[in-house]
């Protein structure tokens, strides 16, 4: 980007324009001024200060950002930040910036908007930090007691946002989405940020109507619910943990509850995935119980089946066996079409991965052979890194059994569907195969698959995905 388009953006908003249509740097350089001294200092700032900012140059004190900034916020008549004039944020990122929920729609909008410019530039405190447990607990309490702040509400902004606004976001998302369900996580994370800061933050601080507004909140944070699972499946999980909280405050904003229990739902399987069960465990029933009066039968069945998952993993048979089959009653009831969109995947291949990955789990490697291999045969090659999970349970339900050789031979298979897949999520089934192999010993078995695995990268452990 040459120069600084950003703050160019703002000001053509802010009409701060010359008669040929051009920016007119000397009205805006008397804006600023008037803004300085407003506040008691006497300084001037001319239209060569302008020019300095629109080719790049960010002003060194902080004071100057500020009148910059409180111009185009008056003119504007919102609020107008450092970030969005393309100066970014000079003070420090706070280690707990996303973590907590925020409590007004436009508070959402800040926060997440800066997660994704620290995102982008590899913000090393955020992006390889770890996952904070006690911040599940209270994004699901707060969205469980808290409402719409009623903050979303006709804007005097000049950027009119319209429905084909709305559609264009709603569109490439699901473009980004279909690139990580069959590529994973790994392979657009960084595009899909990119095309989310550039282009989410003019809209949301735009001018809409209400309906409007909801309508766009809730598409921001499907968009920012895939940022967050495309970070997961990228074992950056602190930022993952982020957007998954800022995306529920941003559907608690558009009124989307189904959404915002699928969200929850999400947080549960990265809670189970990192190895907090419980916690896991209550997620998956917060969603169940914010979404009670509306949700629909194959919702509330995803709801169950994480839940299950999370009681495999801590060894209550009871428990999980009690949430799964409360997931195939609700399942057997729901009807074609019924929704909503953004789980349409879920369906009969799906949920006999889960009832495979609970009771390998579980210790029930027949049982897990047979869920997972209805799995598969079910499945129609639409979701490859899916067919990669259900196949290494497979793998794993087999060598569980004592069947070496057909477990190394579908674990081979598993391998090589995840050659096509950049996910840490991959990596770490295979690893835990590579865990169970070692009861193989020196075994002729063992010695020629790892022969054979040893040719992909996949295996190796030294591999990044």
């Amino acid at each position: 980007m040459a120069g600084n388009e950003h703050l160019a953006k703002v000001m053509r908003e802010a009409a701060f324009l010359a008669r040929d249509g051009s920016i007119g740097k000397k009205v805006f350089a008397r804006a600023v001024t008037r803004e300085a001294r407003s506040q008691g200092i006497e300084r001037e700032y001319s239209h060569t200060y302008v020019t300095r900012w629109l080719n790049g140059v960010v002003p060194r004190d902080a004071q100057t950002c500020g009148f910059i900034v409180s111009a185009l916020a008056r003119k504007l008549g919102r609020r107008v930040d450092a970030e969005e004039v393309g100066f970014g944020d000079s003070s420090p990122l706070p280690a707990d910036l996303g973590l907590q929920y925020p409590e007004t729609a436009e508070e959402s909008v800040a926060v997440v908007s800066r997660l994704w410019r620290a995102d982008l530039h590899d913000a090393e405190a955020l992006v390889t930090a770890g996952t904070n447990v006690a911040a599940w607990n209270e994004a699901s309490l707060n969205w469980l007691v808290g409402t719409p702040s009623g903050l979303i509400t006709p804007s005097s902004a000049s950027r009119r946002v319209g429905l084909a606004d709305i559609e264009r976001i709603r569109t490439t998302t699901d473009l980004f989405g279909q690139l990580d369900n069959q590529y994973g996580g790994g392979h657009a994370r960084h595009s899909l940020i990119q095309f989310l800061r550039s282009d989410l933050p003019p809209l949301l601080r735009g001018s809409y109507t209400e309906e409007t507004g909801r309508s766009l909140f809730a598409t921001a944070a499907e968009s920012t619910l895939l940022a967050a699972w495309m970070s997961y499946d990228s074992g950056v999980h602190g930022m993952a943990q982020r957007y998954f909280i800022q995306a529920l405050a941003l559907a608690q904003e558009g009124g989307a509850t189904l959404l915002a229990g699928s969200i929850l739902d999400a947080m549960s399987h990265q809670a189970t995935y990192l190895g907090r069960f419980r916690e896991a465990a209550n997620l998956a029933r917060a969603a169940r119980m914010g979404t009670a009066s509306q949700a629909t039968p194959t919702l509330t069945a995803h709801f169950y089946a994480m839940e299950a998952r999370a009681h495999a993993r801590l060894g209550e048979t009871s428990d999980c066996d009690t949430a799964l089959s409360a997931a195939v009653s609700e399942f057997e009831r729901r009807q074609p079409g019924e929704g909503p969109d953004f789980l349409d995947y879920f369906d009969d291949a799906e949920l006999a991965a889960e009832f495979g990955h609970c009771n390998r789990d579980l210790g029930r490697a027949t049982h897990a052979t047979t869920y997972a291999t209805q799995s598969l045969g079910e499945a129609n090659g639409e979701y490859l890194r899916s067919d990669f999970f259900a196949t290494m349970v497979l793998a794993d339900a087999y060598l569980d059994q004592g069947e070496d050789e057909h477990a190394c031979q579908v674990a081979l298979k598993a391998i090589d569907i995840g050659q096509q897949l950049k996910s840490a999520r991959c990596a770490v089934y295979v690893d835990e195969f590579r865990q169970r192999l070692t009861t193989l010993g020196t075994s002729t078995v063992a010695r020629d698959f790892r022969e054979q695995a040893e040719t992909m990268p996949l295996w190796r452990p030294e591999s990044a995905q």
